[in-house]
């Protein structure tokens, strides 16, 4: 029977629910047993608990405050080995050195954290429940000292960067609990492996129980996982050099998800269903038995790709026994200087006890194992397009057996074994067999030879006529005279094989214009292909103007345009393939835009300036673009930016500088004031453009950002007040506001002040723009203020019918004094 001593403990812990709850903690107001605080949307909850059917007293956790008992889910907890008692009730406080300290009614500090902080420089520092279920302890300038994200217990959760390694010393590590009901520190744990650097593994105490996962040495990989019914689980490991981190995101933000390790060692991905109440496993290692460090011998390997997992042999290899835990052998002897080969296993985790050969190419690391008279095995990765370090290529060999490798869906690489070639008996065996494959294949040959030279005649045929009604639509347009045409042009079933009839699993990205796909043409020739759809609103006009501009066109920051193609109502254009896609799907992503430090986003200010300076006043013909925004601007795998979408843009002939229209084309945000207004444009209009995106790469705000201060309807009033009150470095992106040249950033932000004025004449030329920019030691005048657009999240689309109809769903309103 459970020690009536604790009575008053469960007693307490009734009535906390009548408590006044909240979710920040001070130093005038400690937390007691019967208290507790809760997140700001009610989704955690932190204080006293009592682990259900124990008598072990009290522990200060977090839990999912809205998963009642009998099911309520502990992910975090504080004095996991010093419980509190009923005889000396424990009190939670912020001490004078801004320290969270749990201590009992004796004076006995039953947990504490260490954040060196002095009683003057701690005053006032308060602790805040986070709706990610962080506890944040800060100063009252907003200075993080501590959270608990820092030092995870058995859980890891959405967002959470767990840190595996610091400067090359592993440093994190998650502890399961002892027993279900017993959250001390148990004999299951959780880390990088200290010896190899690249496995994430978990322990038995200090015995490998289970490799979950072999690094592949990227700077950031990963892997899908299923979630509930409406979500996907991303795996993310990250190394930036000093940090190695791994962390999980839920595609639909939902924080009802966790990664734990439990008592008996079992990592586990659950994500809570609604309907039935409970946690559902939608992912776990090991499995009942298989994945367990060595589970199917030498030469054997887990399969989980089946409904349930079972233990397999290698290609080439058979059981030893009847128990397929037992191992395997080879079924050819491998011998040292008998001919042999290597065979190909994909979506392999690879086995242990490797060697990591630096500095080799593919071909290097197969002679490094075939030479080796001792190798069985080799693994290959090449990281040129993604790893910081200085050497971007990981091969892996291996001598002697190979043990516990598994077969998965959703991550792996391929293993490449070694196996001897079929002995001679069993060659003449087969002879026969042989030459009687090759008289069938030549019969089967010729027929196909046949039937291919009658497919050939009628493709031919398709594809001159697709060939002239492309040439005739291009021909008509003066700018193309004396142009190669006919080079422009592929087909549209080429299109079709290159991007597998359009497969969504090919498809880069949408917008207003339609889709776009990749794919790749003869020549392993990687290309981004957009199809433009039927209600995009870009016709023949916008077909042939982006073909025009960019066959003409050429500059290391305007995208490459290698073909096009007509083929019925389709119209196509062929451009060359940007691995990193366009700057708004780093810029505005909170878990991408890390890999944009100053250097890169400067890098990119001055490319795009430098294309815009080619269109407006380098290329043979004057080009105003209209369109500029950060989606319109491509990153090449050298993160090297690329101006795109030109089916928008104006020539100007002559001595030409500014024209007006009727039909206002562009985004909301990004275009000029006298554009809207009264449809003039210039290339002061793509000056101003290019200040609202200069302010945005620097900020890593959107134009029209949910997340700027009341009262300011958009970044450029935002920047220009900051400006004017000499606080220009609070719009600094906080993601790099350290790691910056200050004079460098503010500078920039003076460029795009200037840029974004009201007046056309008052702003820059690009040419300017480009010295002020690549010119530190130049003044520059000072700014004068923008005008802005009324608060609107709205984006126009690339075409508004008149101006008419435009001016009714936009305002303007003018910055004075």
């Amino acid at each position: 029977m459970m020690d009536m001593s604790y009575f008053p403990i469960f007693i307490l812990l009734f009535l906390f629910s009548f408590c006044k709850s909240d979710d920040s903690l001070t130093q005038g107001k400690p937390l007691y047993p019967g208290n507790m605080l809760v997140s700001k949307g009610g989704i955690f909850a932190l204080g006293f608990f009592s682990p259900t059917n124990s008598n072990r007293g009290l522990y200060v956790g977090i839990w999912f405050y809205n998963i009642r008992e009998p099911n309520r889910t502990i992910v975090w907890v504080a004095n996991r080995d010093n419980s509190a008692t009923s005889t000396s009730p424990a009190t939670l406080t912020i001490s004078n050195k801004s320290d969270l300290v749990l201590s009992d009614s004796r004076g006995r500090t039953l947990w504490m954290t260490k954040n060196n902080i002095t009683a003057e420089e701690g005053a006032n520092a308060s602790a805040i429940l986070l709706d990610t279920g962080n506890l944040v302890l800060s100063l009252p300038n907003g200075t993080i000292i501590w959270q608990s994200f820092d030092h995870p217990t058995d859980t890891i959760m959405p967002g959470m960067k767990f840190l595996l390694s610091y400067k090359d010393h592993v440093v994190g590590r998650l502890i399961a609990w002892k027993g279900p009901y017993d959250p001390s520190v148990g004999e299951f744990s959780f880390s990088l492996d200290p010896s190899s650097k690249m496995q994430i593994v978990t322990w038995h105490g200090t015995k490998l129980y289970c490799r979950m996962k072999v690094w592949n040495g990227a700077s950031v990989s990963g892997g899908t996982y299923p979630g509930n019914t409406s979500s996907v689980v991303y795996q993310t490991i990250v190394n930036t050099g000093d940090k190695f981190y791994l962390m999980y995101t839920v595609s639909d933000g939902s924080p009802y998800a966790r990664i734990m390790l439990d008592y008996t060692g079992t990592m586990r991905l659950l994500t809570w269903n609604s309907h039935t109440s409970s946690w559902v496993a939608t992912s776990e290692r090991p499995t009942g038995g298989y994945g367990v460090y060595g589970s199917c011998g030498t030469f054997g390997y887990s399969d989980f790709t089946g409904a349930v997992p079972t233990c397999q042999c290698l290609d080439g290899f058979k059981s030893n026994s009847l128990n397929s835990s037992s191992g395997c052998q080879r079924v050819e002897v491998l011998k040292c200087g008998k001919q042999n080969h290597f065979v190909a296993l994909p979506r392999m985790k690879v086995p242990d006890k490797f060697l990591r050969i630096q500095n080799r190419s593919f071909d290097q690391c197969a002679a490094e194992c075939s030479r080796n008279c001792s190798c069985t095995a080799y693994a290959y990765a090449n990281l040129s397009s993604s790893s910081t370090m200085a050497d971007q290529t990981r091969c892996l060999i291996w001598t002697g057996e190979l043990v516990d490798t598994w077969k998965v869906n959703n991550y792996g690489e391929n293993l490449y074994i070694r196996l001897a070639n079929p002995s001679g008996a069993h060659d003449k065996s087969n002879l026969l067999k042989i030459v009687l494959s090759v008289l069938t294949c030549l019969l089967l040959l010729m027929c196909i030879a046949l039937a291919w030279r009658c497919k050939y005649r009628v493709k031919r045929r398709k594809k001159e006529i697709q060939k002239k009604l492309m040439l005739g639509c291009l021909s008509s347009s003066s700018e193309l005279v004396g142009e190669n045409l006919e080079a422009l042009f592929v087909s549209f079933e080429d299109i079709v094989v290159a991007t597998d009839n359009f497969s969504d699993s090919n498809m880069l990205g949408r917008g207003g214009f339609g889709k776009v796909y990749k794919g790749v043409l003869e020549g392993n020739k990687e290309v981004a292909i957009k199809r433009l759809s039927y209600g995009s609103g870009q016709g023949i006009e916008e077909f042939r103007n982006e073909v025009t501009l960019i066959a003409k066109l050429q500059h290391r920051n305007l995208v490459r345009l290698f073909s096009c193609c007509i083929h019925e109502d389709e119209k196509l254009l062929v451009y060359e393939y940007m691995a990193n896609k366009s700057l708004d799907s780093f810029l505005f992503d909170d878990t991408r835009k890390y890999v944009l430090d100053w250097l890169t986003r400067f890098k990119i200010i001055k490319g795009v300036a430098r294309g815009l300076l080619y269109l407006h006043q380098d290329s043979r013909l004057t080009i105003i673009h209209r369109d500029l925004k950060a989606s319109n601007i491509l990153l090449d795998k050298d993160m090297n930016p690329k101006i795109s979408d030109f089916g928008m843009a104006r020539i100007f002939g002559g001595n030409q500088q500014q024209g007006d229209t009727i039909r206002v084309v562009g985004t909301f945000g990004y275009m000029s004031p006298e554009y809207v207004m009264i449809g003039s444009f210039s290339v002061k209009s793509d000056t101003y453009s290019f200040g609202v995106l200069l302010l945005e790469i620097v900020s890593g705000l959107k134009i029209s950002s949910p997340q700027l201060i009341m009262n300011f309807p958009n970044l450029t009033a935002y920047a220009w007040r900051l400006w004017e009150d000499g606080n220009a470095r609070c719009l600094v992106d906080s993601s790099i506001n350290e790691n910056c040249p200050i004079h460098e950033v503010l500078r920039c932000i003076q460029v795009g002040l200037l840029c974004v004025q009201e007046h056309p004449d008052a702003r820059p030329l690009m040419s300017s723009v480009v010295f002020m920019l690549e010119n530190e030691t130049t003044s520059l005048p000072a700014p004068e203020q923008p005008a802005y657009f009324a608060t609107r999240n709205l984006e126009i689309g690339h075409i508004c019918e008149n101006m008419e109809d435009s001016s009714n769903t936009m305002s303007m309103t003018l910055m004075g004094r």
